[in-house]
């Protein structure tokens, strides 16, 4: 069958089986799985050679590996390196030896089975970070101890790998050889890291400065496929490289982008290896063997739930979190059909054992969406309500600034000055290398697109300023806003009356037009500069303020009929006349009663002189007789 009706074929049926699985609350990645068994050599036979997929769509996991990455600066990586060398060396071990009954069961010797048992100890990072994804668990105490555990294991792979020969008898070399491969390895994450933290930075500026969305997409998706192919040359891990990449562009202004240029190829690739993992499945093999399948899941099943759970009471995991700590880890790994494929090849397992294994394997990433369905109703009816637990660690700051030019550099100071956190967005680079010299947290991103705006923490945040220069792209924004994330409250700049009742049709009702309240302090300093007193001046201007704050409200109405807006205008203009009449009235009155005051009191004061001479010239005639 020619390459694009499989494409075609897998695409369509992804499009009807994922959505229906979603909306029975089963999960996206069961219907992945679906897909790729109904399409797989065991039933449809569409596809009879599912490790060719898998291995193409192994750059799902690698894009997925990149996003995590750059969710995680260097300096909140290092923060977590207890938690890394900690859970994840008490997980693996612990599972690795409790596992290995499994091989026992399959009647592999006491050196294999051990093996098999620490491979068995991988979780799925596609799986379970899915899993965490979509119900917006990664930032709860329980994502963050999973993903420390996941990372481990990632780099766990890398001596599994390494000692596979070993227990099949094979040669490992010389004690050099050994040495010089780890020297190979370690030399490579190093210099990765040096070329990586000087040189892609100063590509992604290049780029960025050309203006070409589609160039930064291209040299976005370039280094992260670089960086893998870099670390697999070094005999590491894919994921690695592609996490290592993440991490050293995690701290740039280019993070929200990456973010949001990745997450298609992203989506669409993991999908395709979920599709794959279902077409590998053996199912007439599975049919023969059930009750052996069934109880290697049982096993690998209740051995990592009983060692999640004891490392998430021995850590003091939140009671309410460890039963969906015990579930999202729980499933085997990906790495766990790379693994036994090398050992089949090594000839440390029989093809039958592996067989076996991958099946077990399959069934236990099925369950997980399940399982965690239900340990979360768990933790729930364990939970207790207390005002200093908190669900969640999140950063995310509480407002987002679309726009940081003049208008949103002044709101953003004023935050700075209270202590309040946001993150800006600007399609400017130059601006926005400019402004990040002096700390603020903004970002190179165009705040038009929905995921780039997702990616800044959108869902997490409580207000969003829109104060970008054009009235278009302001308009789209609000637009977004309120399609994407309706629990935004919506602070924008408008261009002018007619952009801001634009902007009162989209839902948002905190405008600020962008000339008025400066207009209005010119015209308080022009007033006094011709002779008005102070008060007088600031009284009249008060007076148009609300006498036009409240006409824009009132013409909201009209802004559609020009005839009808002409009219209210013409009433509003004789009616301000009058209110201005009246009160230049009331100020000629104010003056003539204070003109008549002043002479009163002169008049007053002179006869109060005459008396006060009198006095002392009698006082002088007494004083010199």
């Amino acid at each position: 069958m020619p390459f694009l009706v499989e494409s075609a074929l897998l695409l369509g049926a992804a499009i009807i089986a994922v959505p229906i699985f979603q909306r029975l609350g089963l999960g996206s990645i069961l219907g992945y799985l679906f897909v790729g068994v109904l399409f797989g050599p065991s039933l449809l036979k569409v596809f009879s050679e599912p490790d060719a997929v898998l291995h193409f769509a192994e750059f799902g996991v690698v894009m997925l590996l990149f996003v995590i990455g750059l969710e995680l600066e260097p300096k909140r990586l290092w923060r977590m390196r207890a938690r890394l060398l900690g859970l994840g060396s008490a997980q693996m071990v612990l599972s690795g030896l409790g596992l290995a009954v499994i091989g026992w069961m399959l009647g592999l010797p006491t050196g294999s089975a051990l093996l098999l048992g620490f491979i068995l100890a991988l979780s799925s990072t596609a799986f379970a970070l899915q899993v965490l994804n979509e119900h917006r668990h990664l930032t709860t105490a329980h994502g963050q101890s999973a993903f420390s555990m996941l990372l481990f294991q990632d780099l766990a792979v890398i001596p599994l790998l390494a000692v596979l020969p070993l227990f099949a008898g094979g040669n490992l070399g010389s004690a050099s050889d050994i040495v010089f491969g780890l020297l190979k390895s370690l030399g490579t994450v190093a210099g990765a890291i040096v070329i990586g933290r000087m040189i892609f930075p100063r590509v992604l500026r290049l780029v960025a400065r050309s203006e070409l969305h589609e160039v930064f997409t291209a040299a976005a998706l370039f280094m992260v496929l670089a960086m893998a192919l870099i670390m697999q040359w070094a005999g590491l891990s894919m994921a690695l490289g592609a996490f290592l990449a993440g991490v050293l562009l995690a701290d740039t202004v280019y993070r929200h982008e990456l973010e949001a240029n990745i997450e298609p190829f992203k989506g669409i690739l993991l999908g395709l290896f979920f599709m794959g993992v279902g077409m590998s499945i053996n199912l007439e093999l599975v049919w023969q063997n059930l009750l052996l399948v069934i109880g290697i899941t049982a096993v690998l099943l209740f051995v990592k739930i009983a060692v999640l759970a004891l490392i998430g009471f021995a850590t003091k995991t939140p009671r309410h979190e460890i039963p969906a700590l015990a579930a999202i880890l729980s499933q085997g790994g990906e790495f766990d059909f790379v693994l036994l494929t090398a050992g089949v090849t090594v000839g440390v397992f029989s093809q039958n054992v592996a067989s076996l294994c991958i099946a077990a394997v399959t069934f236990s990433m099925a369950l997980t969406p399940f399982l965690y369905r239900f340990a979360l109703n768990w933790g729930h009816r364990l939970s207790t309500t207390r005002s200093f637990d908190q669900e969640a660690i999140d950063d995310t700051p509480p407002v987002l600034i679309a726009g940081l030019g003049r208008f949103g550099q002044m709101i953003a100071r004023v935050l700075k000055l209270q202590g309040i956190n946001f993150v800006a967005l600007d399609p400017n680079i130059k601006q926005v290398e400019f402004i990040r010299k002096f700390g603020s947290r903004i970002y190179y991103a165009d705040a038009t697109r929905p995921e780039l705006l997702r990616a800044a923490g959108a869902d997490n945040a409580k207000v969003l300023v829109i104060a970008v220069d054009d009235p278009e792209a302001a308009l789209t924004i609000a637009r977004l806003a309120r399609q994407h994330f309706p629990h935004l409250t919506v602070y924008a700049r408008a261009r002018n009356r007619h952009h801001a009742w634009q902007l009162m049709e989209l839902g948002v009702e905190h405008l600020v037009r962008e000339t008025f309240d400066s207009s209005m302090e010119m015209s308080i300093d022009l007033l006094k500069g011709l002779g008005y007193p102070s008060s007088t001046a600031s009284e009249a201007v008060r007076t148009f303020r609300e006498f036009d704050n409240e006409l824009f409200w009132s013409s909201y109405k009209h802004r559609n009929d020009n005839d009808a807006l002409l009219e209210s205008d013409r009433l509003a203009i004789e009616e301000l006349y009058e209110l201005f009449r009246k009160g230049q009235d009331n100020v000629e009155e104010q003056r003539e009663k204070k003109e008549a005051s002043i002479k009163k009191a002169a008049r007053q004061g002179v006869k109060r002189s005459k008396r006060t001479q009198t006095d002392e010239t009698t006082s002088s005639q007494e004083s010199e007789q």
